[in-house]
């Protein structure tokens, strides 16, 4: 950040992945899943926010000697954005073992339709973490952006896609209702593409590449964004 800035950068955030932590429908939430539920949340969503917001690191165990004077101070230098990345809530509940090496145990939400990655659909945890990042963090939170936001589903017709896309920009339309500023939405992706360890094998884009020509085919999800892209201008 500070390099940045004495570069001339005018603008500088960071993204960070983000996943409301749910329990699965009808769960009979005990204690032990209210703390394995706090943990997971810590790690995945705190950790990497808390600080950029002055708060530190929150509780998890570490080894305090790793963050030296300073340092917290250089994190929390002001940020002109904050991006999101959001694609599911995350199922939590407690360890089934005693013996199990982390504190949570991961729980299928169910009852949602999913992707071709099997991930739940669920437009409404979107709203529900912008929401949340307003409550938590209230004035020390920049403007935010919806940095990457998609599904995987094959084919070129691709009507779920629409739904899914559909849902989720209401679900940031609800979010800005409620008073949280949200700048702008990214779909992930433009084409298909390389998707980390799954490879060539999860089709996130709104155009469809045929990765043995190389041909390039808009999807029907492509037209429906492109037009309503055009009707909000």
């Amino acid at each position: 950040m500070a390099a940045l800035r004495a570069r001339g950068a005018g603008a500088v955030a960071i993204t960070n992945n983000y996943s409301p932590v749910w329990y699965p429908p009808d769960w009979p939430v005990s204690d032990a899943d209210a703390a394995a539920a706090a943990a997971y949340h810590a790690l995945h969503n705190r950790l990497f926010t808390d600080p950029l917001f002055g708060r530190g690191y929150p509780e998890l165990g570490m080894d305090p000697s790793v963050v030296r004077d300073g340092d917290l101070d250089t994190i929390a230098a002001p940020l002109d954005a904050l991006g999101v990345n959001y694609y599911n809530p995350t199922g939590i509940r407690a360890p089934s073992t005693a013996d199990s090496p982390l504190p949570f145990e991961f729980a299928p939400l169910e009852g949602y339709p999913t992707t071709a990655f099997g991930w739940p659909v669920v437009p409404d945890g979107l709203r529900e973490l912008l929401v949340s990042l307003k409550e938590e963090y209230g004035e020390a939170l920049p403007p935010i952006h919806v940095t990457e936001s998609g599904c995987a589903y094959d084919g070129i017709d691709d009507p779920e896609r629409v739904a899914y896309l559909d849902g989720h920009i209401a679900a940031v339309r609800a979010a800005m209702a409620s008073g949280v500023d949200v700048r702008g939405y990214f779909v992930w992706s433009l084409l298909d593409n390389f998707e980390w360890a799954e490879g060539y094998t999860k089709r996130f884009g709104l155009v469809h590449v045929d990765y043995e020509t190389q041909v390039r085919t808009p999807k029907t999800s492509y037209a429906w964004y492109r037009d309503l892209i055009r009707a909000s201008r």
